[in-house]
């Protein structure tokens, strides 16, 4: 498994990227309804795209449309998905195991 996430590394950059321009469509979305009172995209579907990769596009929205900054768990949760994500995709760029001794 791990040496096939080496060779693919590309596709899981790749779906970290959609998944982040999803939720950072998302945030704009919600900012901008919750702007005009309007009906609101649920606090879960930020998090359930910030949990499948999209935390760096979360974390981007929050400082480009000043949304969620209040919430603790929304200024905290995102950025340190971030670098969980990050370090994960790293991981599996510079060949999983092999890069263990780079993280130690």
């Amino acid at each position: 498994m791990r040496a096939f996430l080496a060779d693919h590394w590309a596709v899981l950059a790749l779906w970290y990227g959609f998944a982040s321009a999803i939720d950072f469509a998302l945030m704009g979305v919600d900012k901008w309804k919750a702007r005009r009172d309007a009906w609101r995209i649920p606090e879960a579907t930020l998090w359930l795209f910030a949990l499948v990769g999209g935390a760096l596009g979360g974390t981007l929205a929050m400082q480009v449309f000043r949304h969620k900054t209040r919430h603790w768990y929304f200024r905290f949760g995102f950025p340190l998905l971030t670098v969980l994500q990050v370090a994960l995709l790293l991981w599996v760029a510079l060949g999983g195991a092999h890069s263990a001794a780079l993280f130690s």
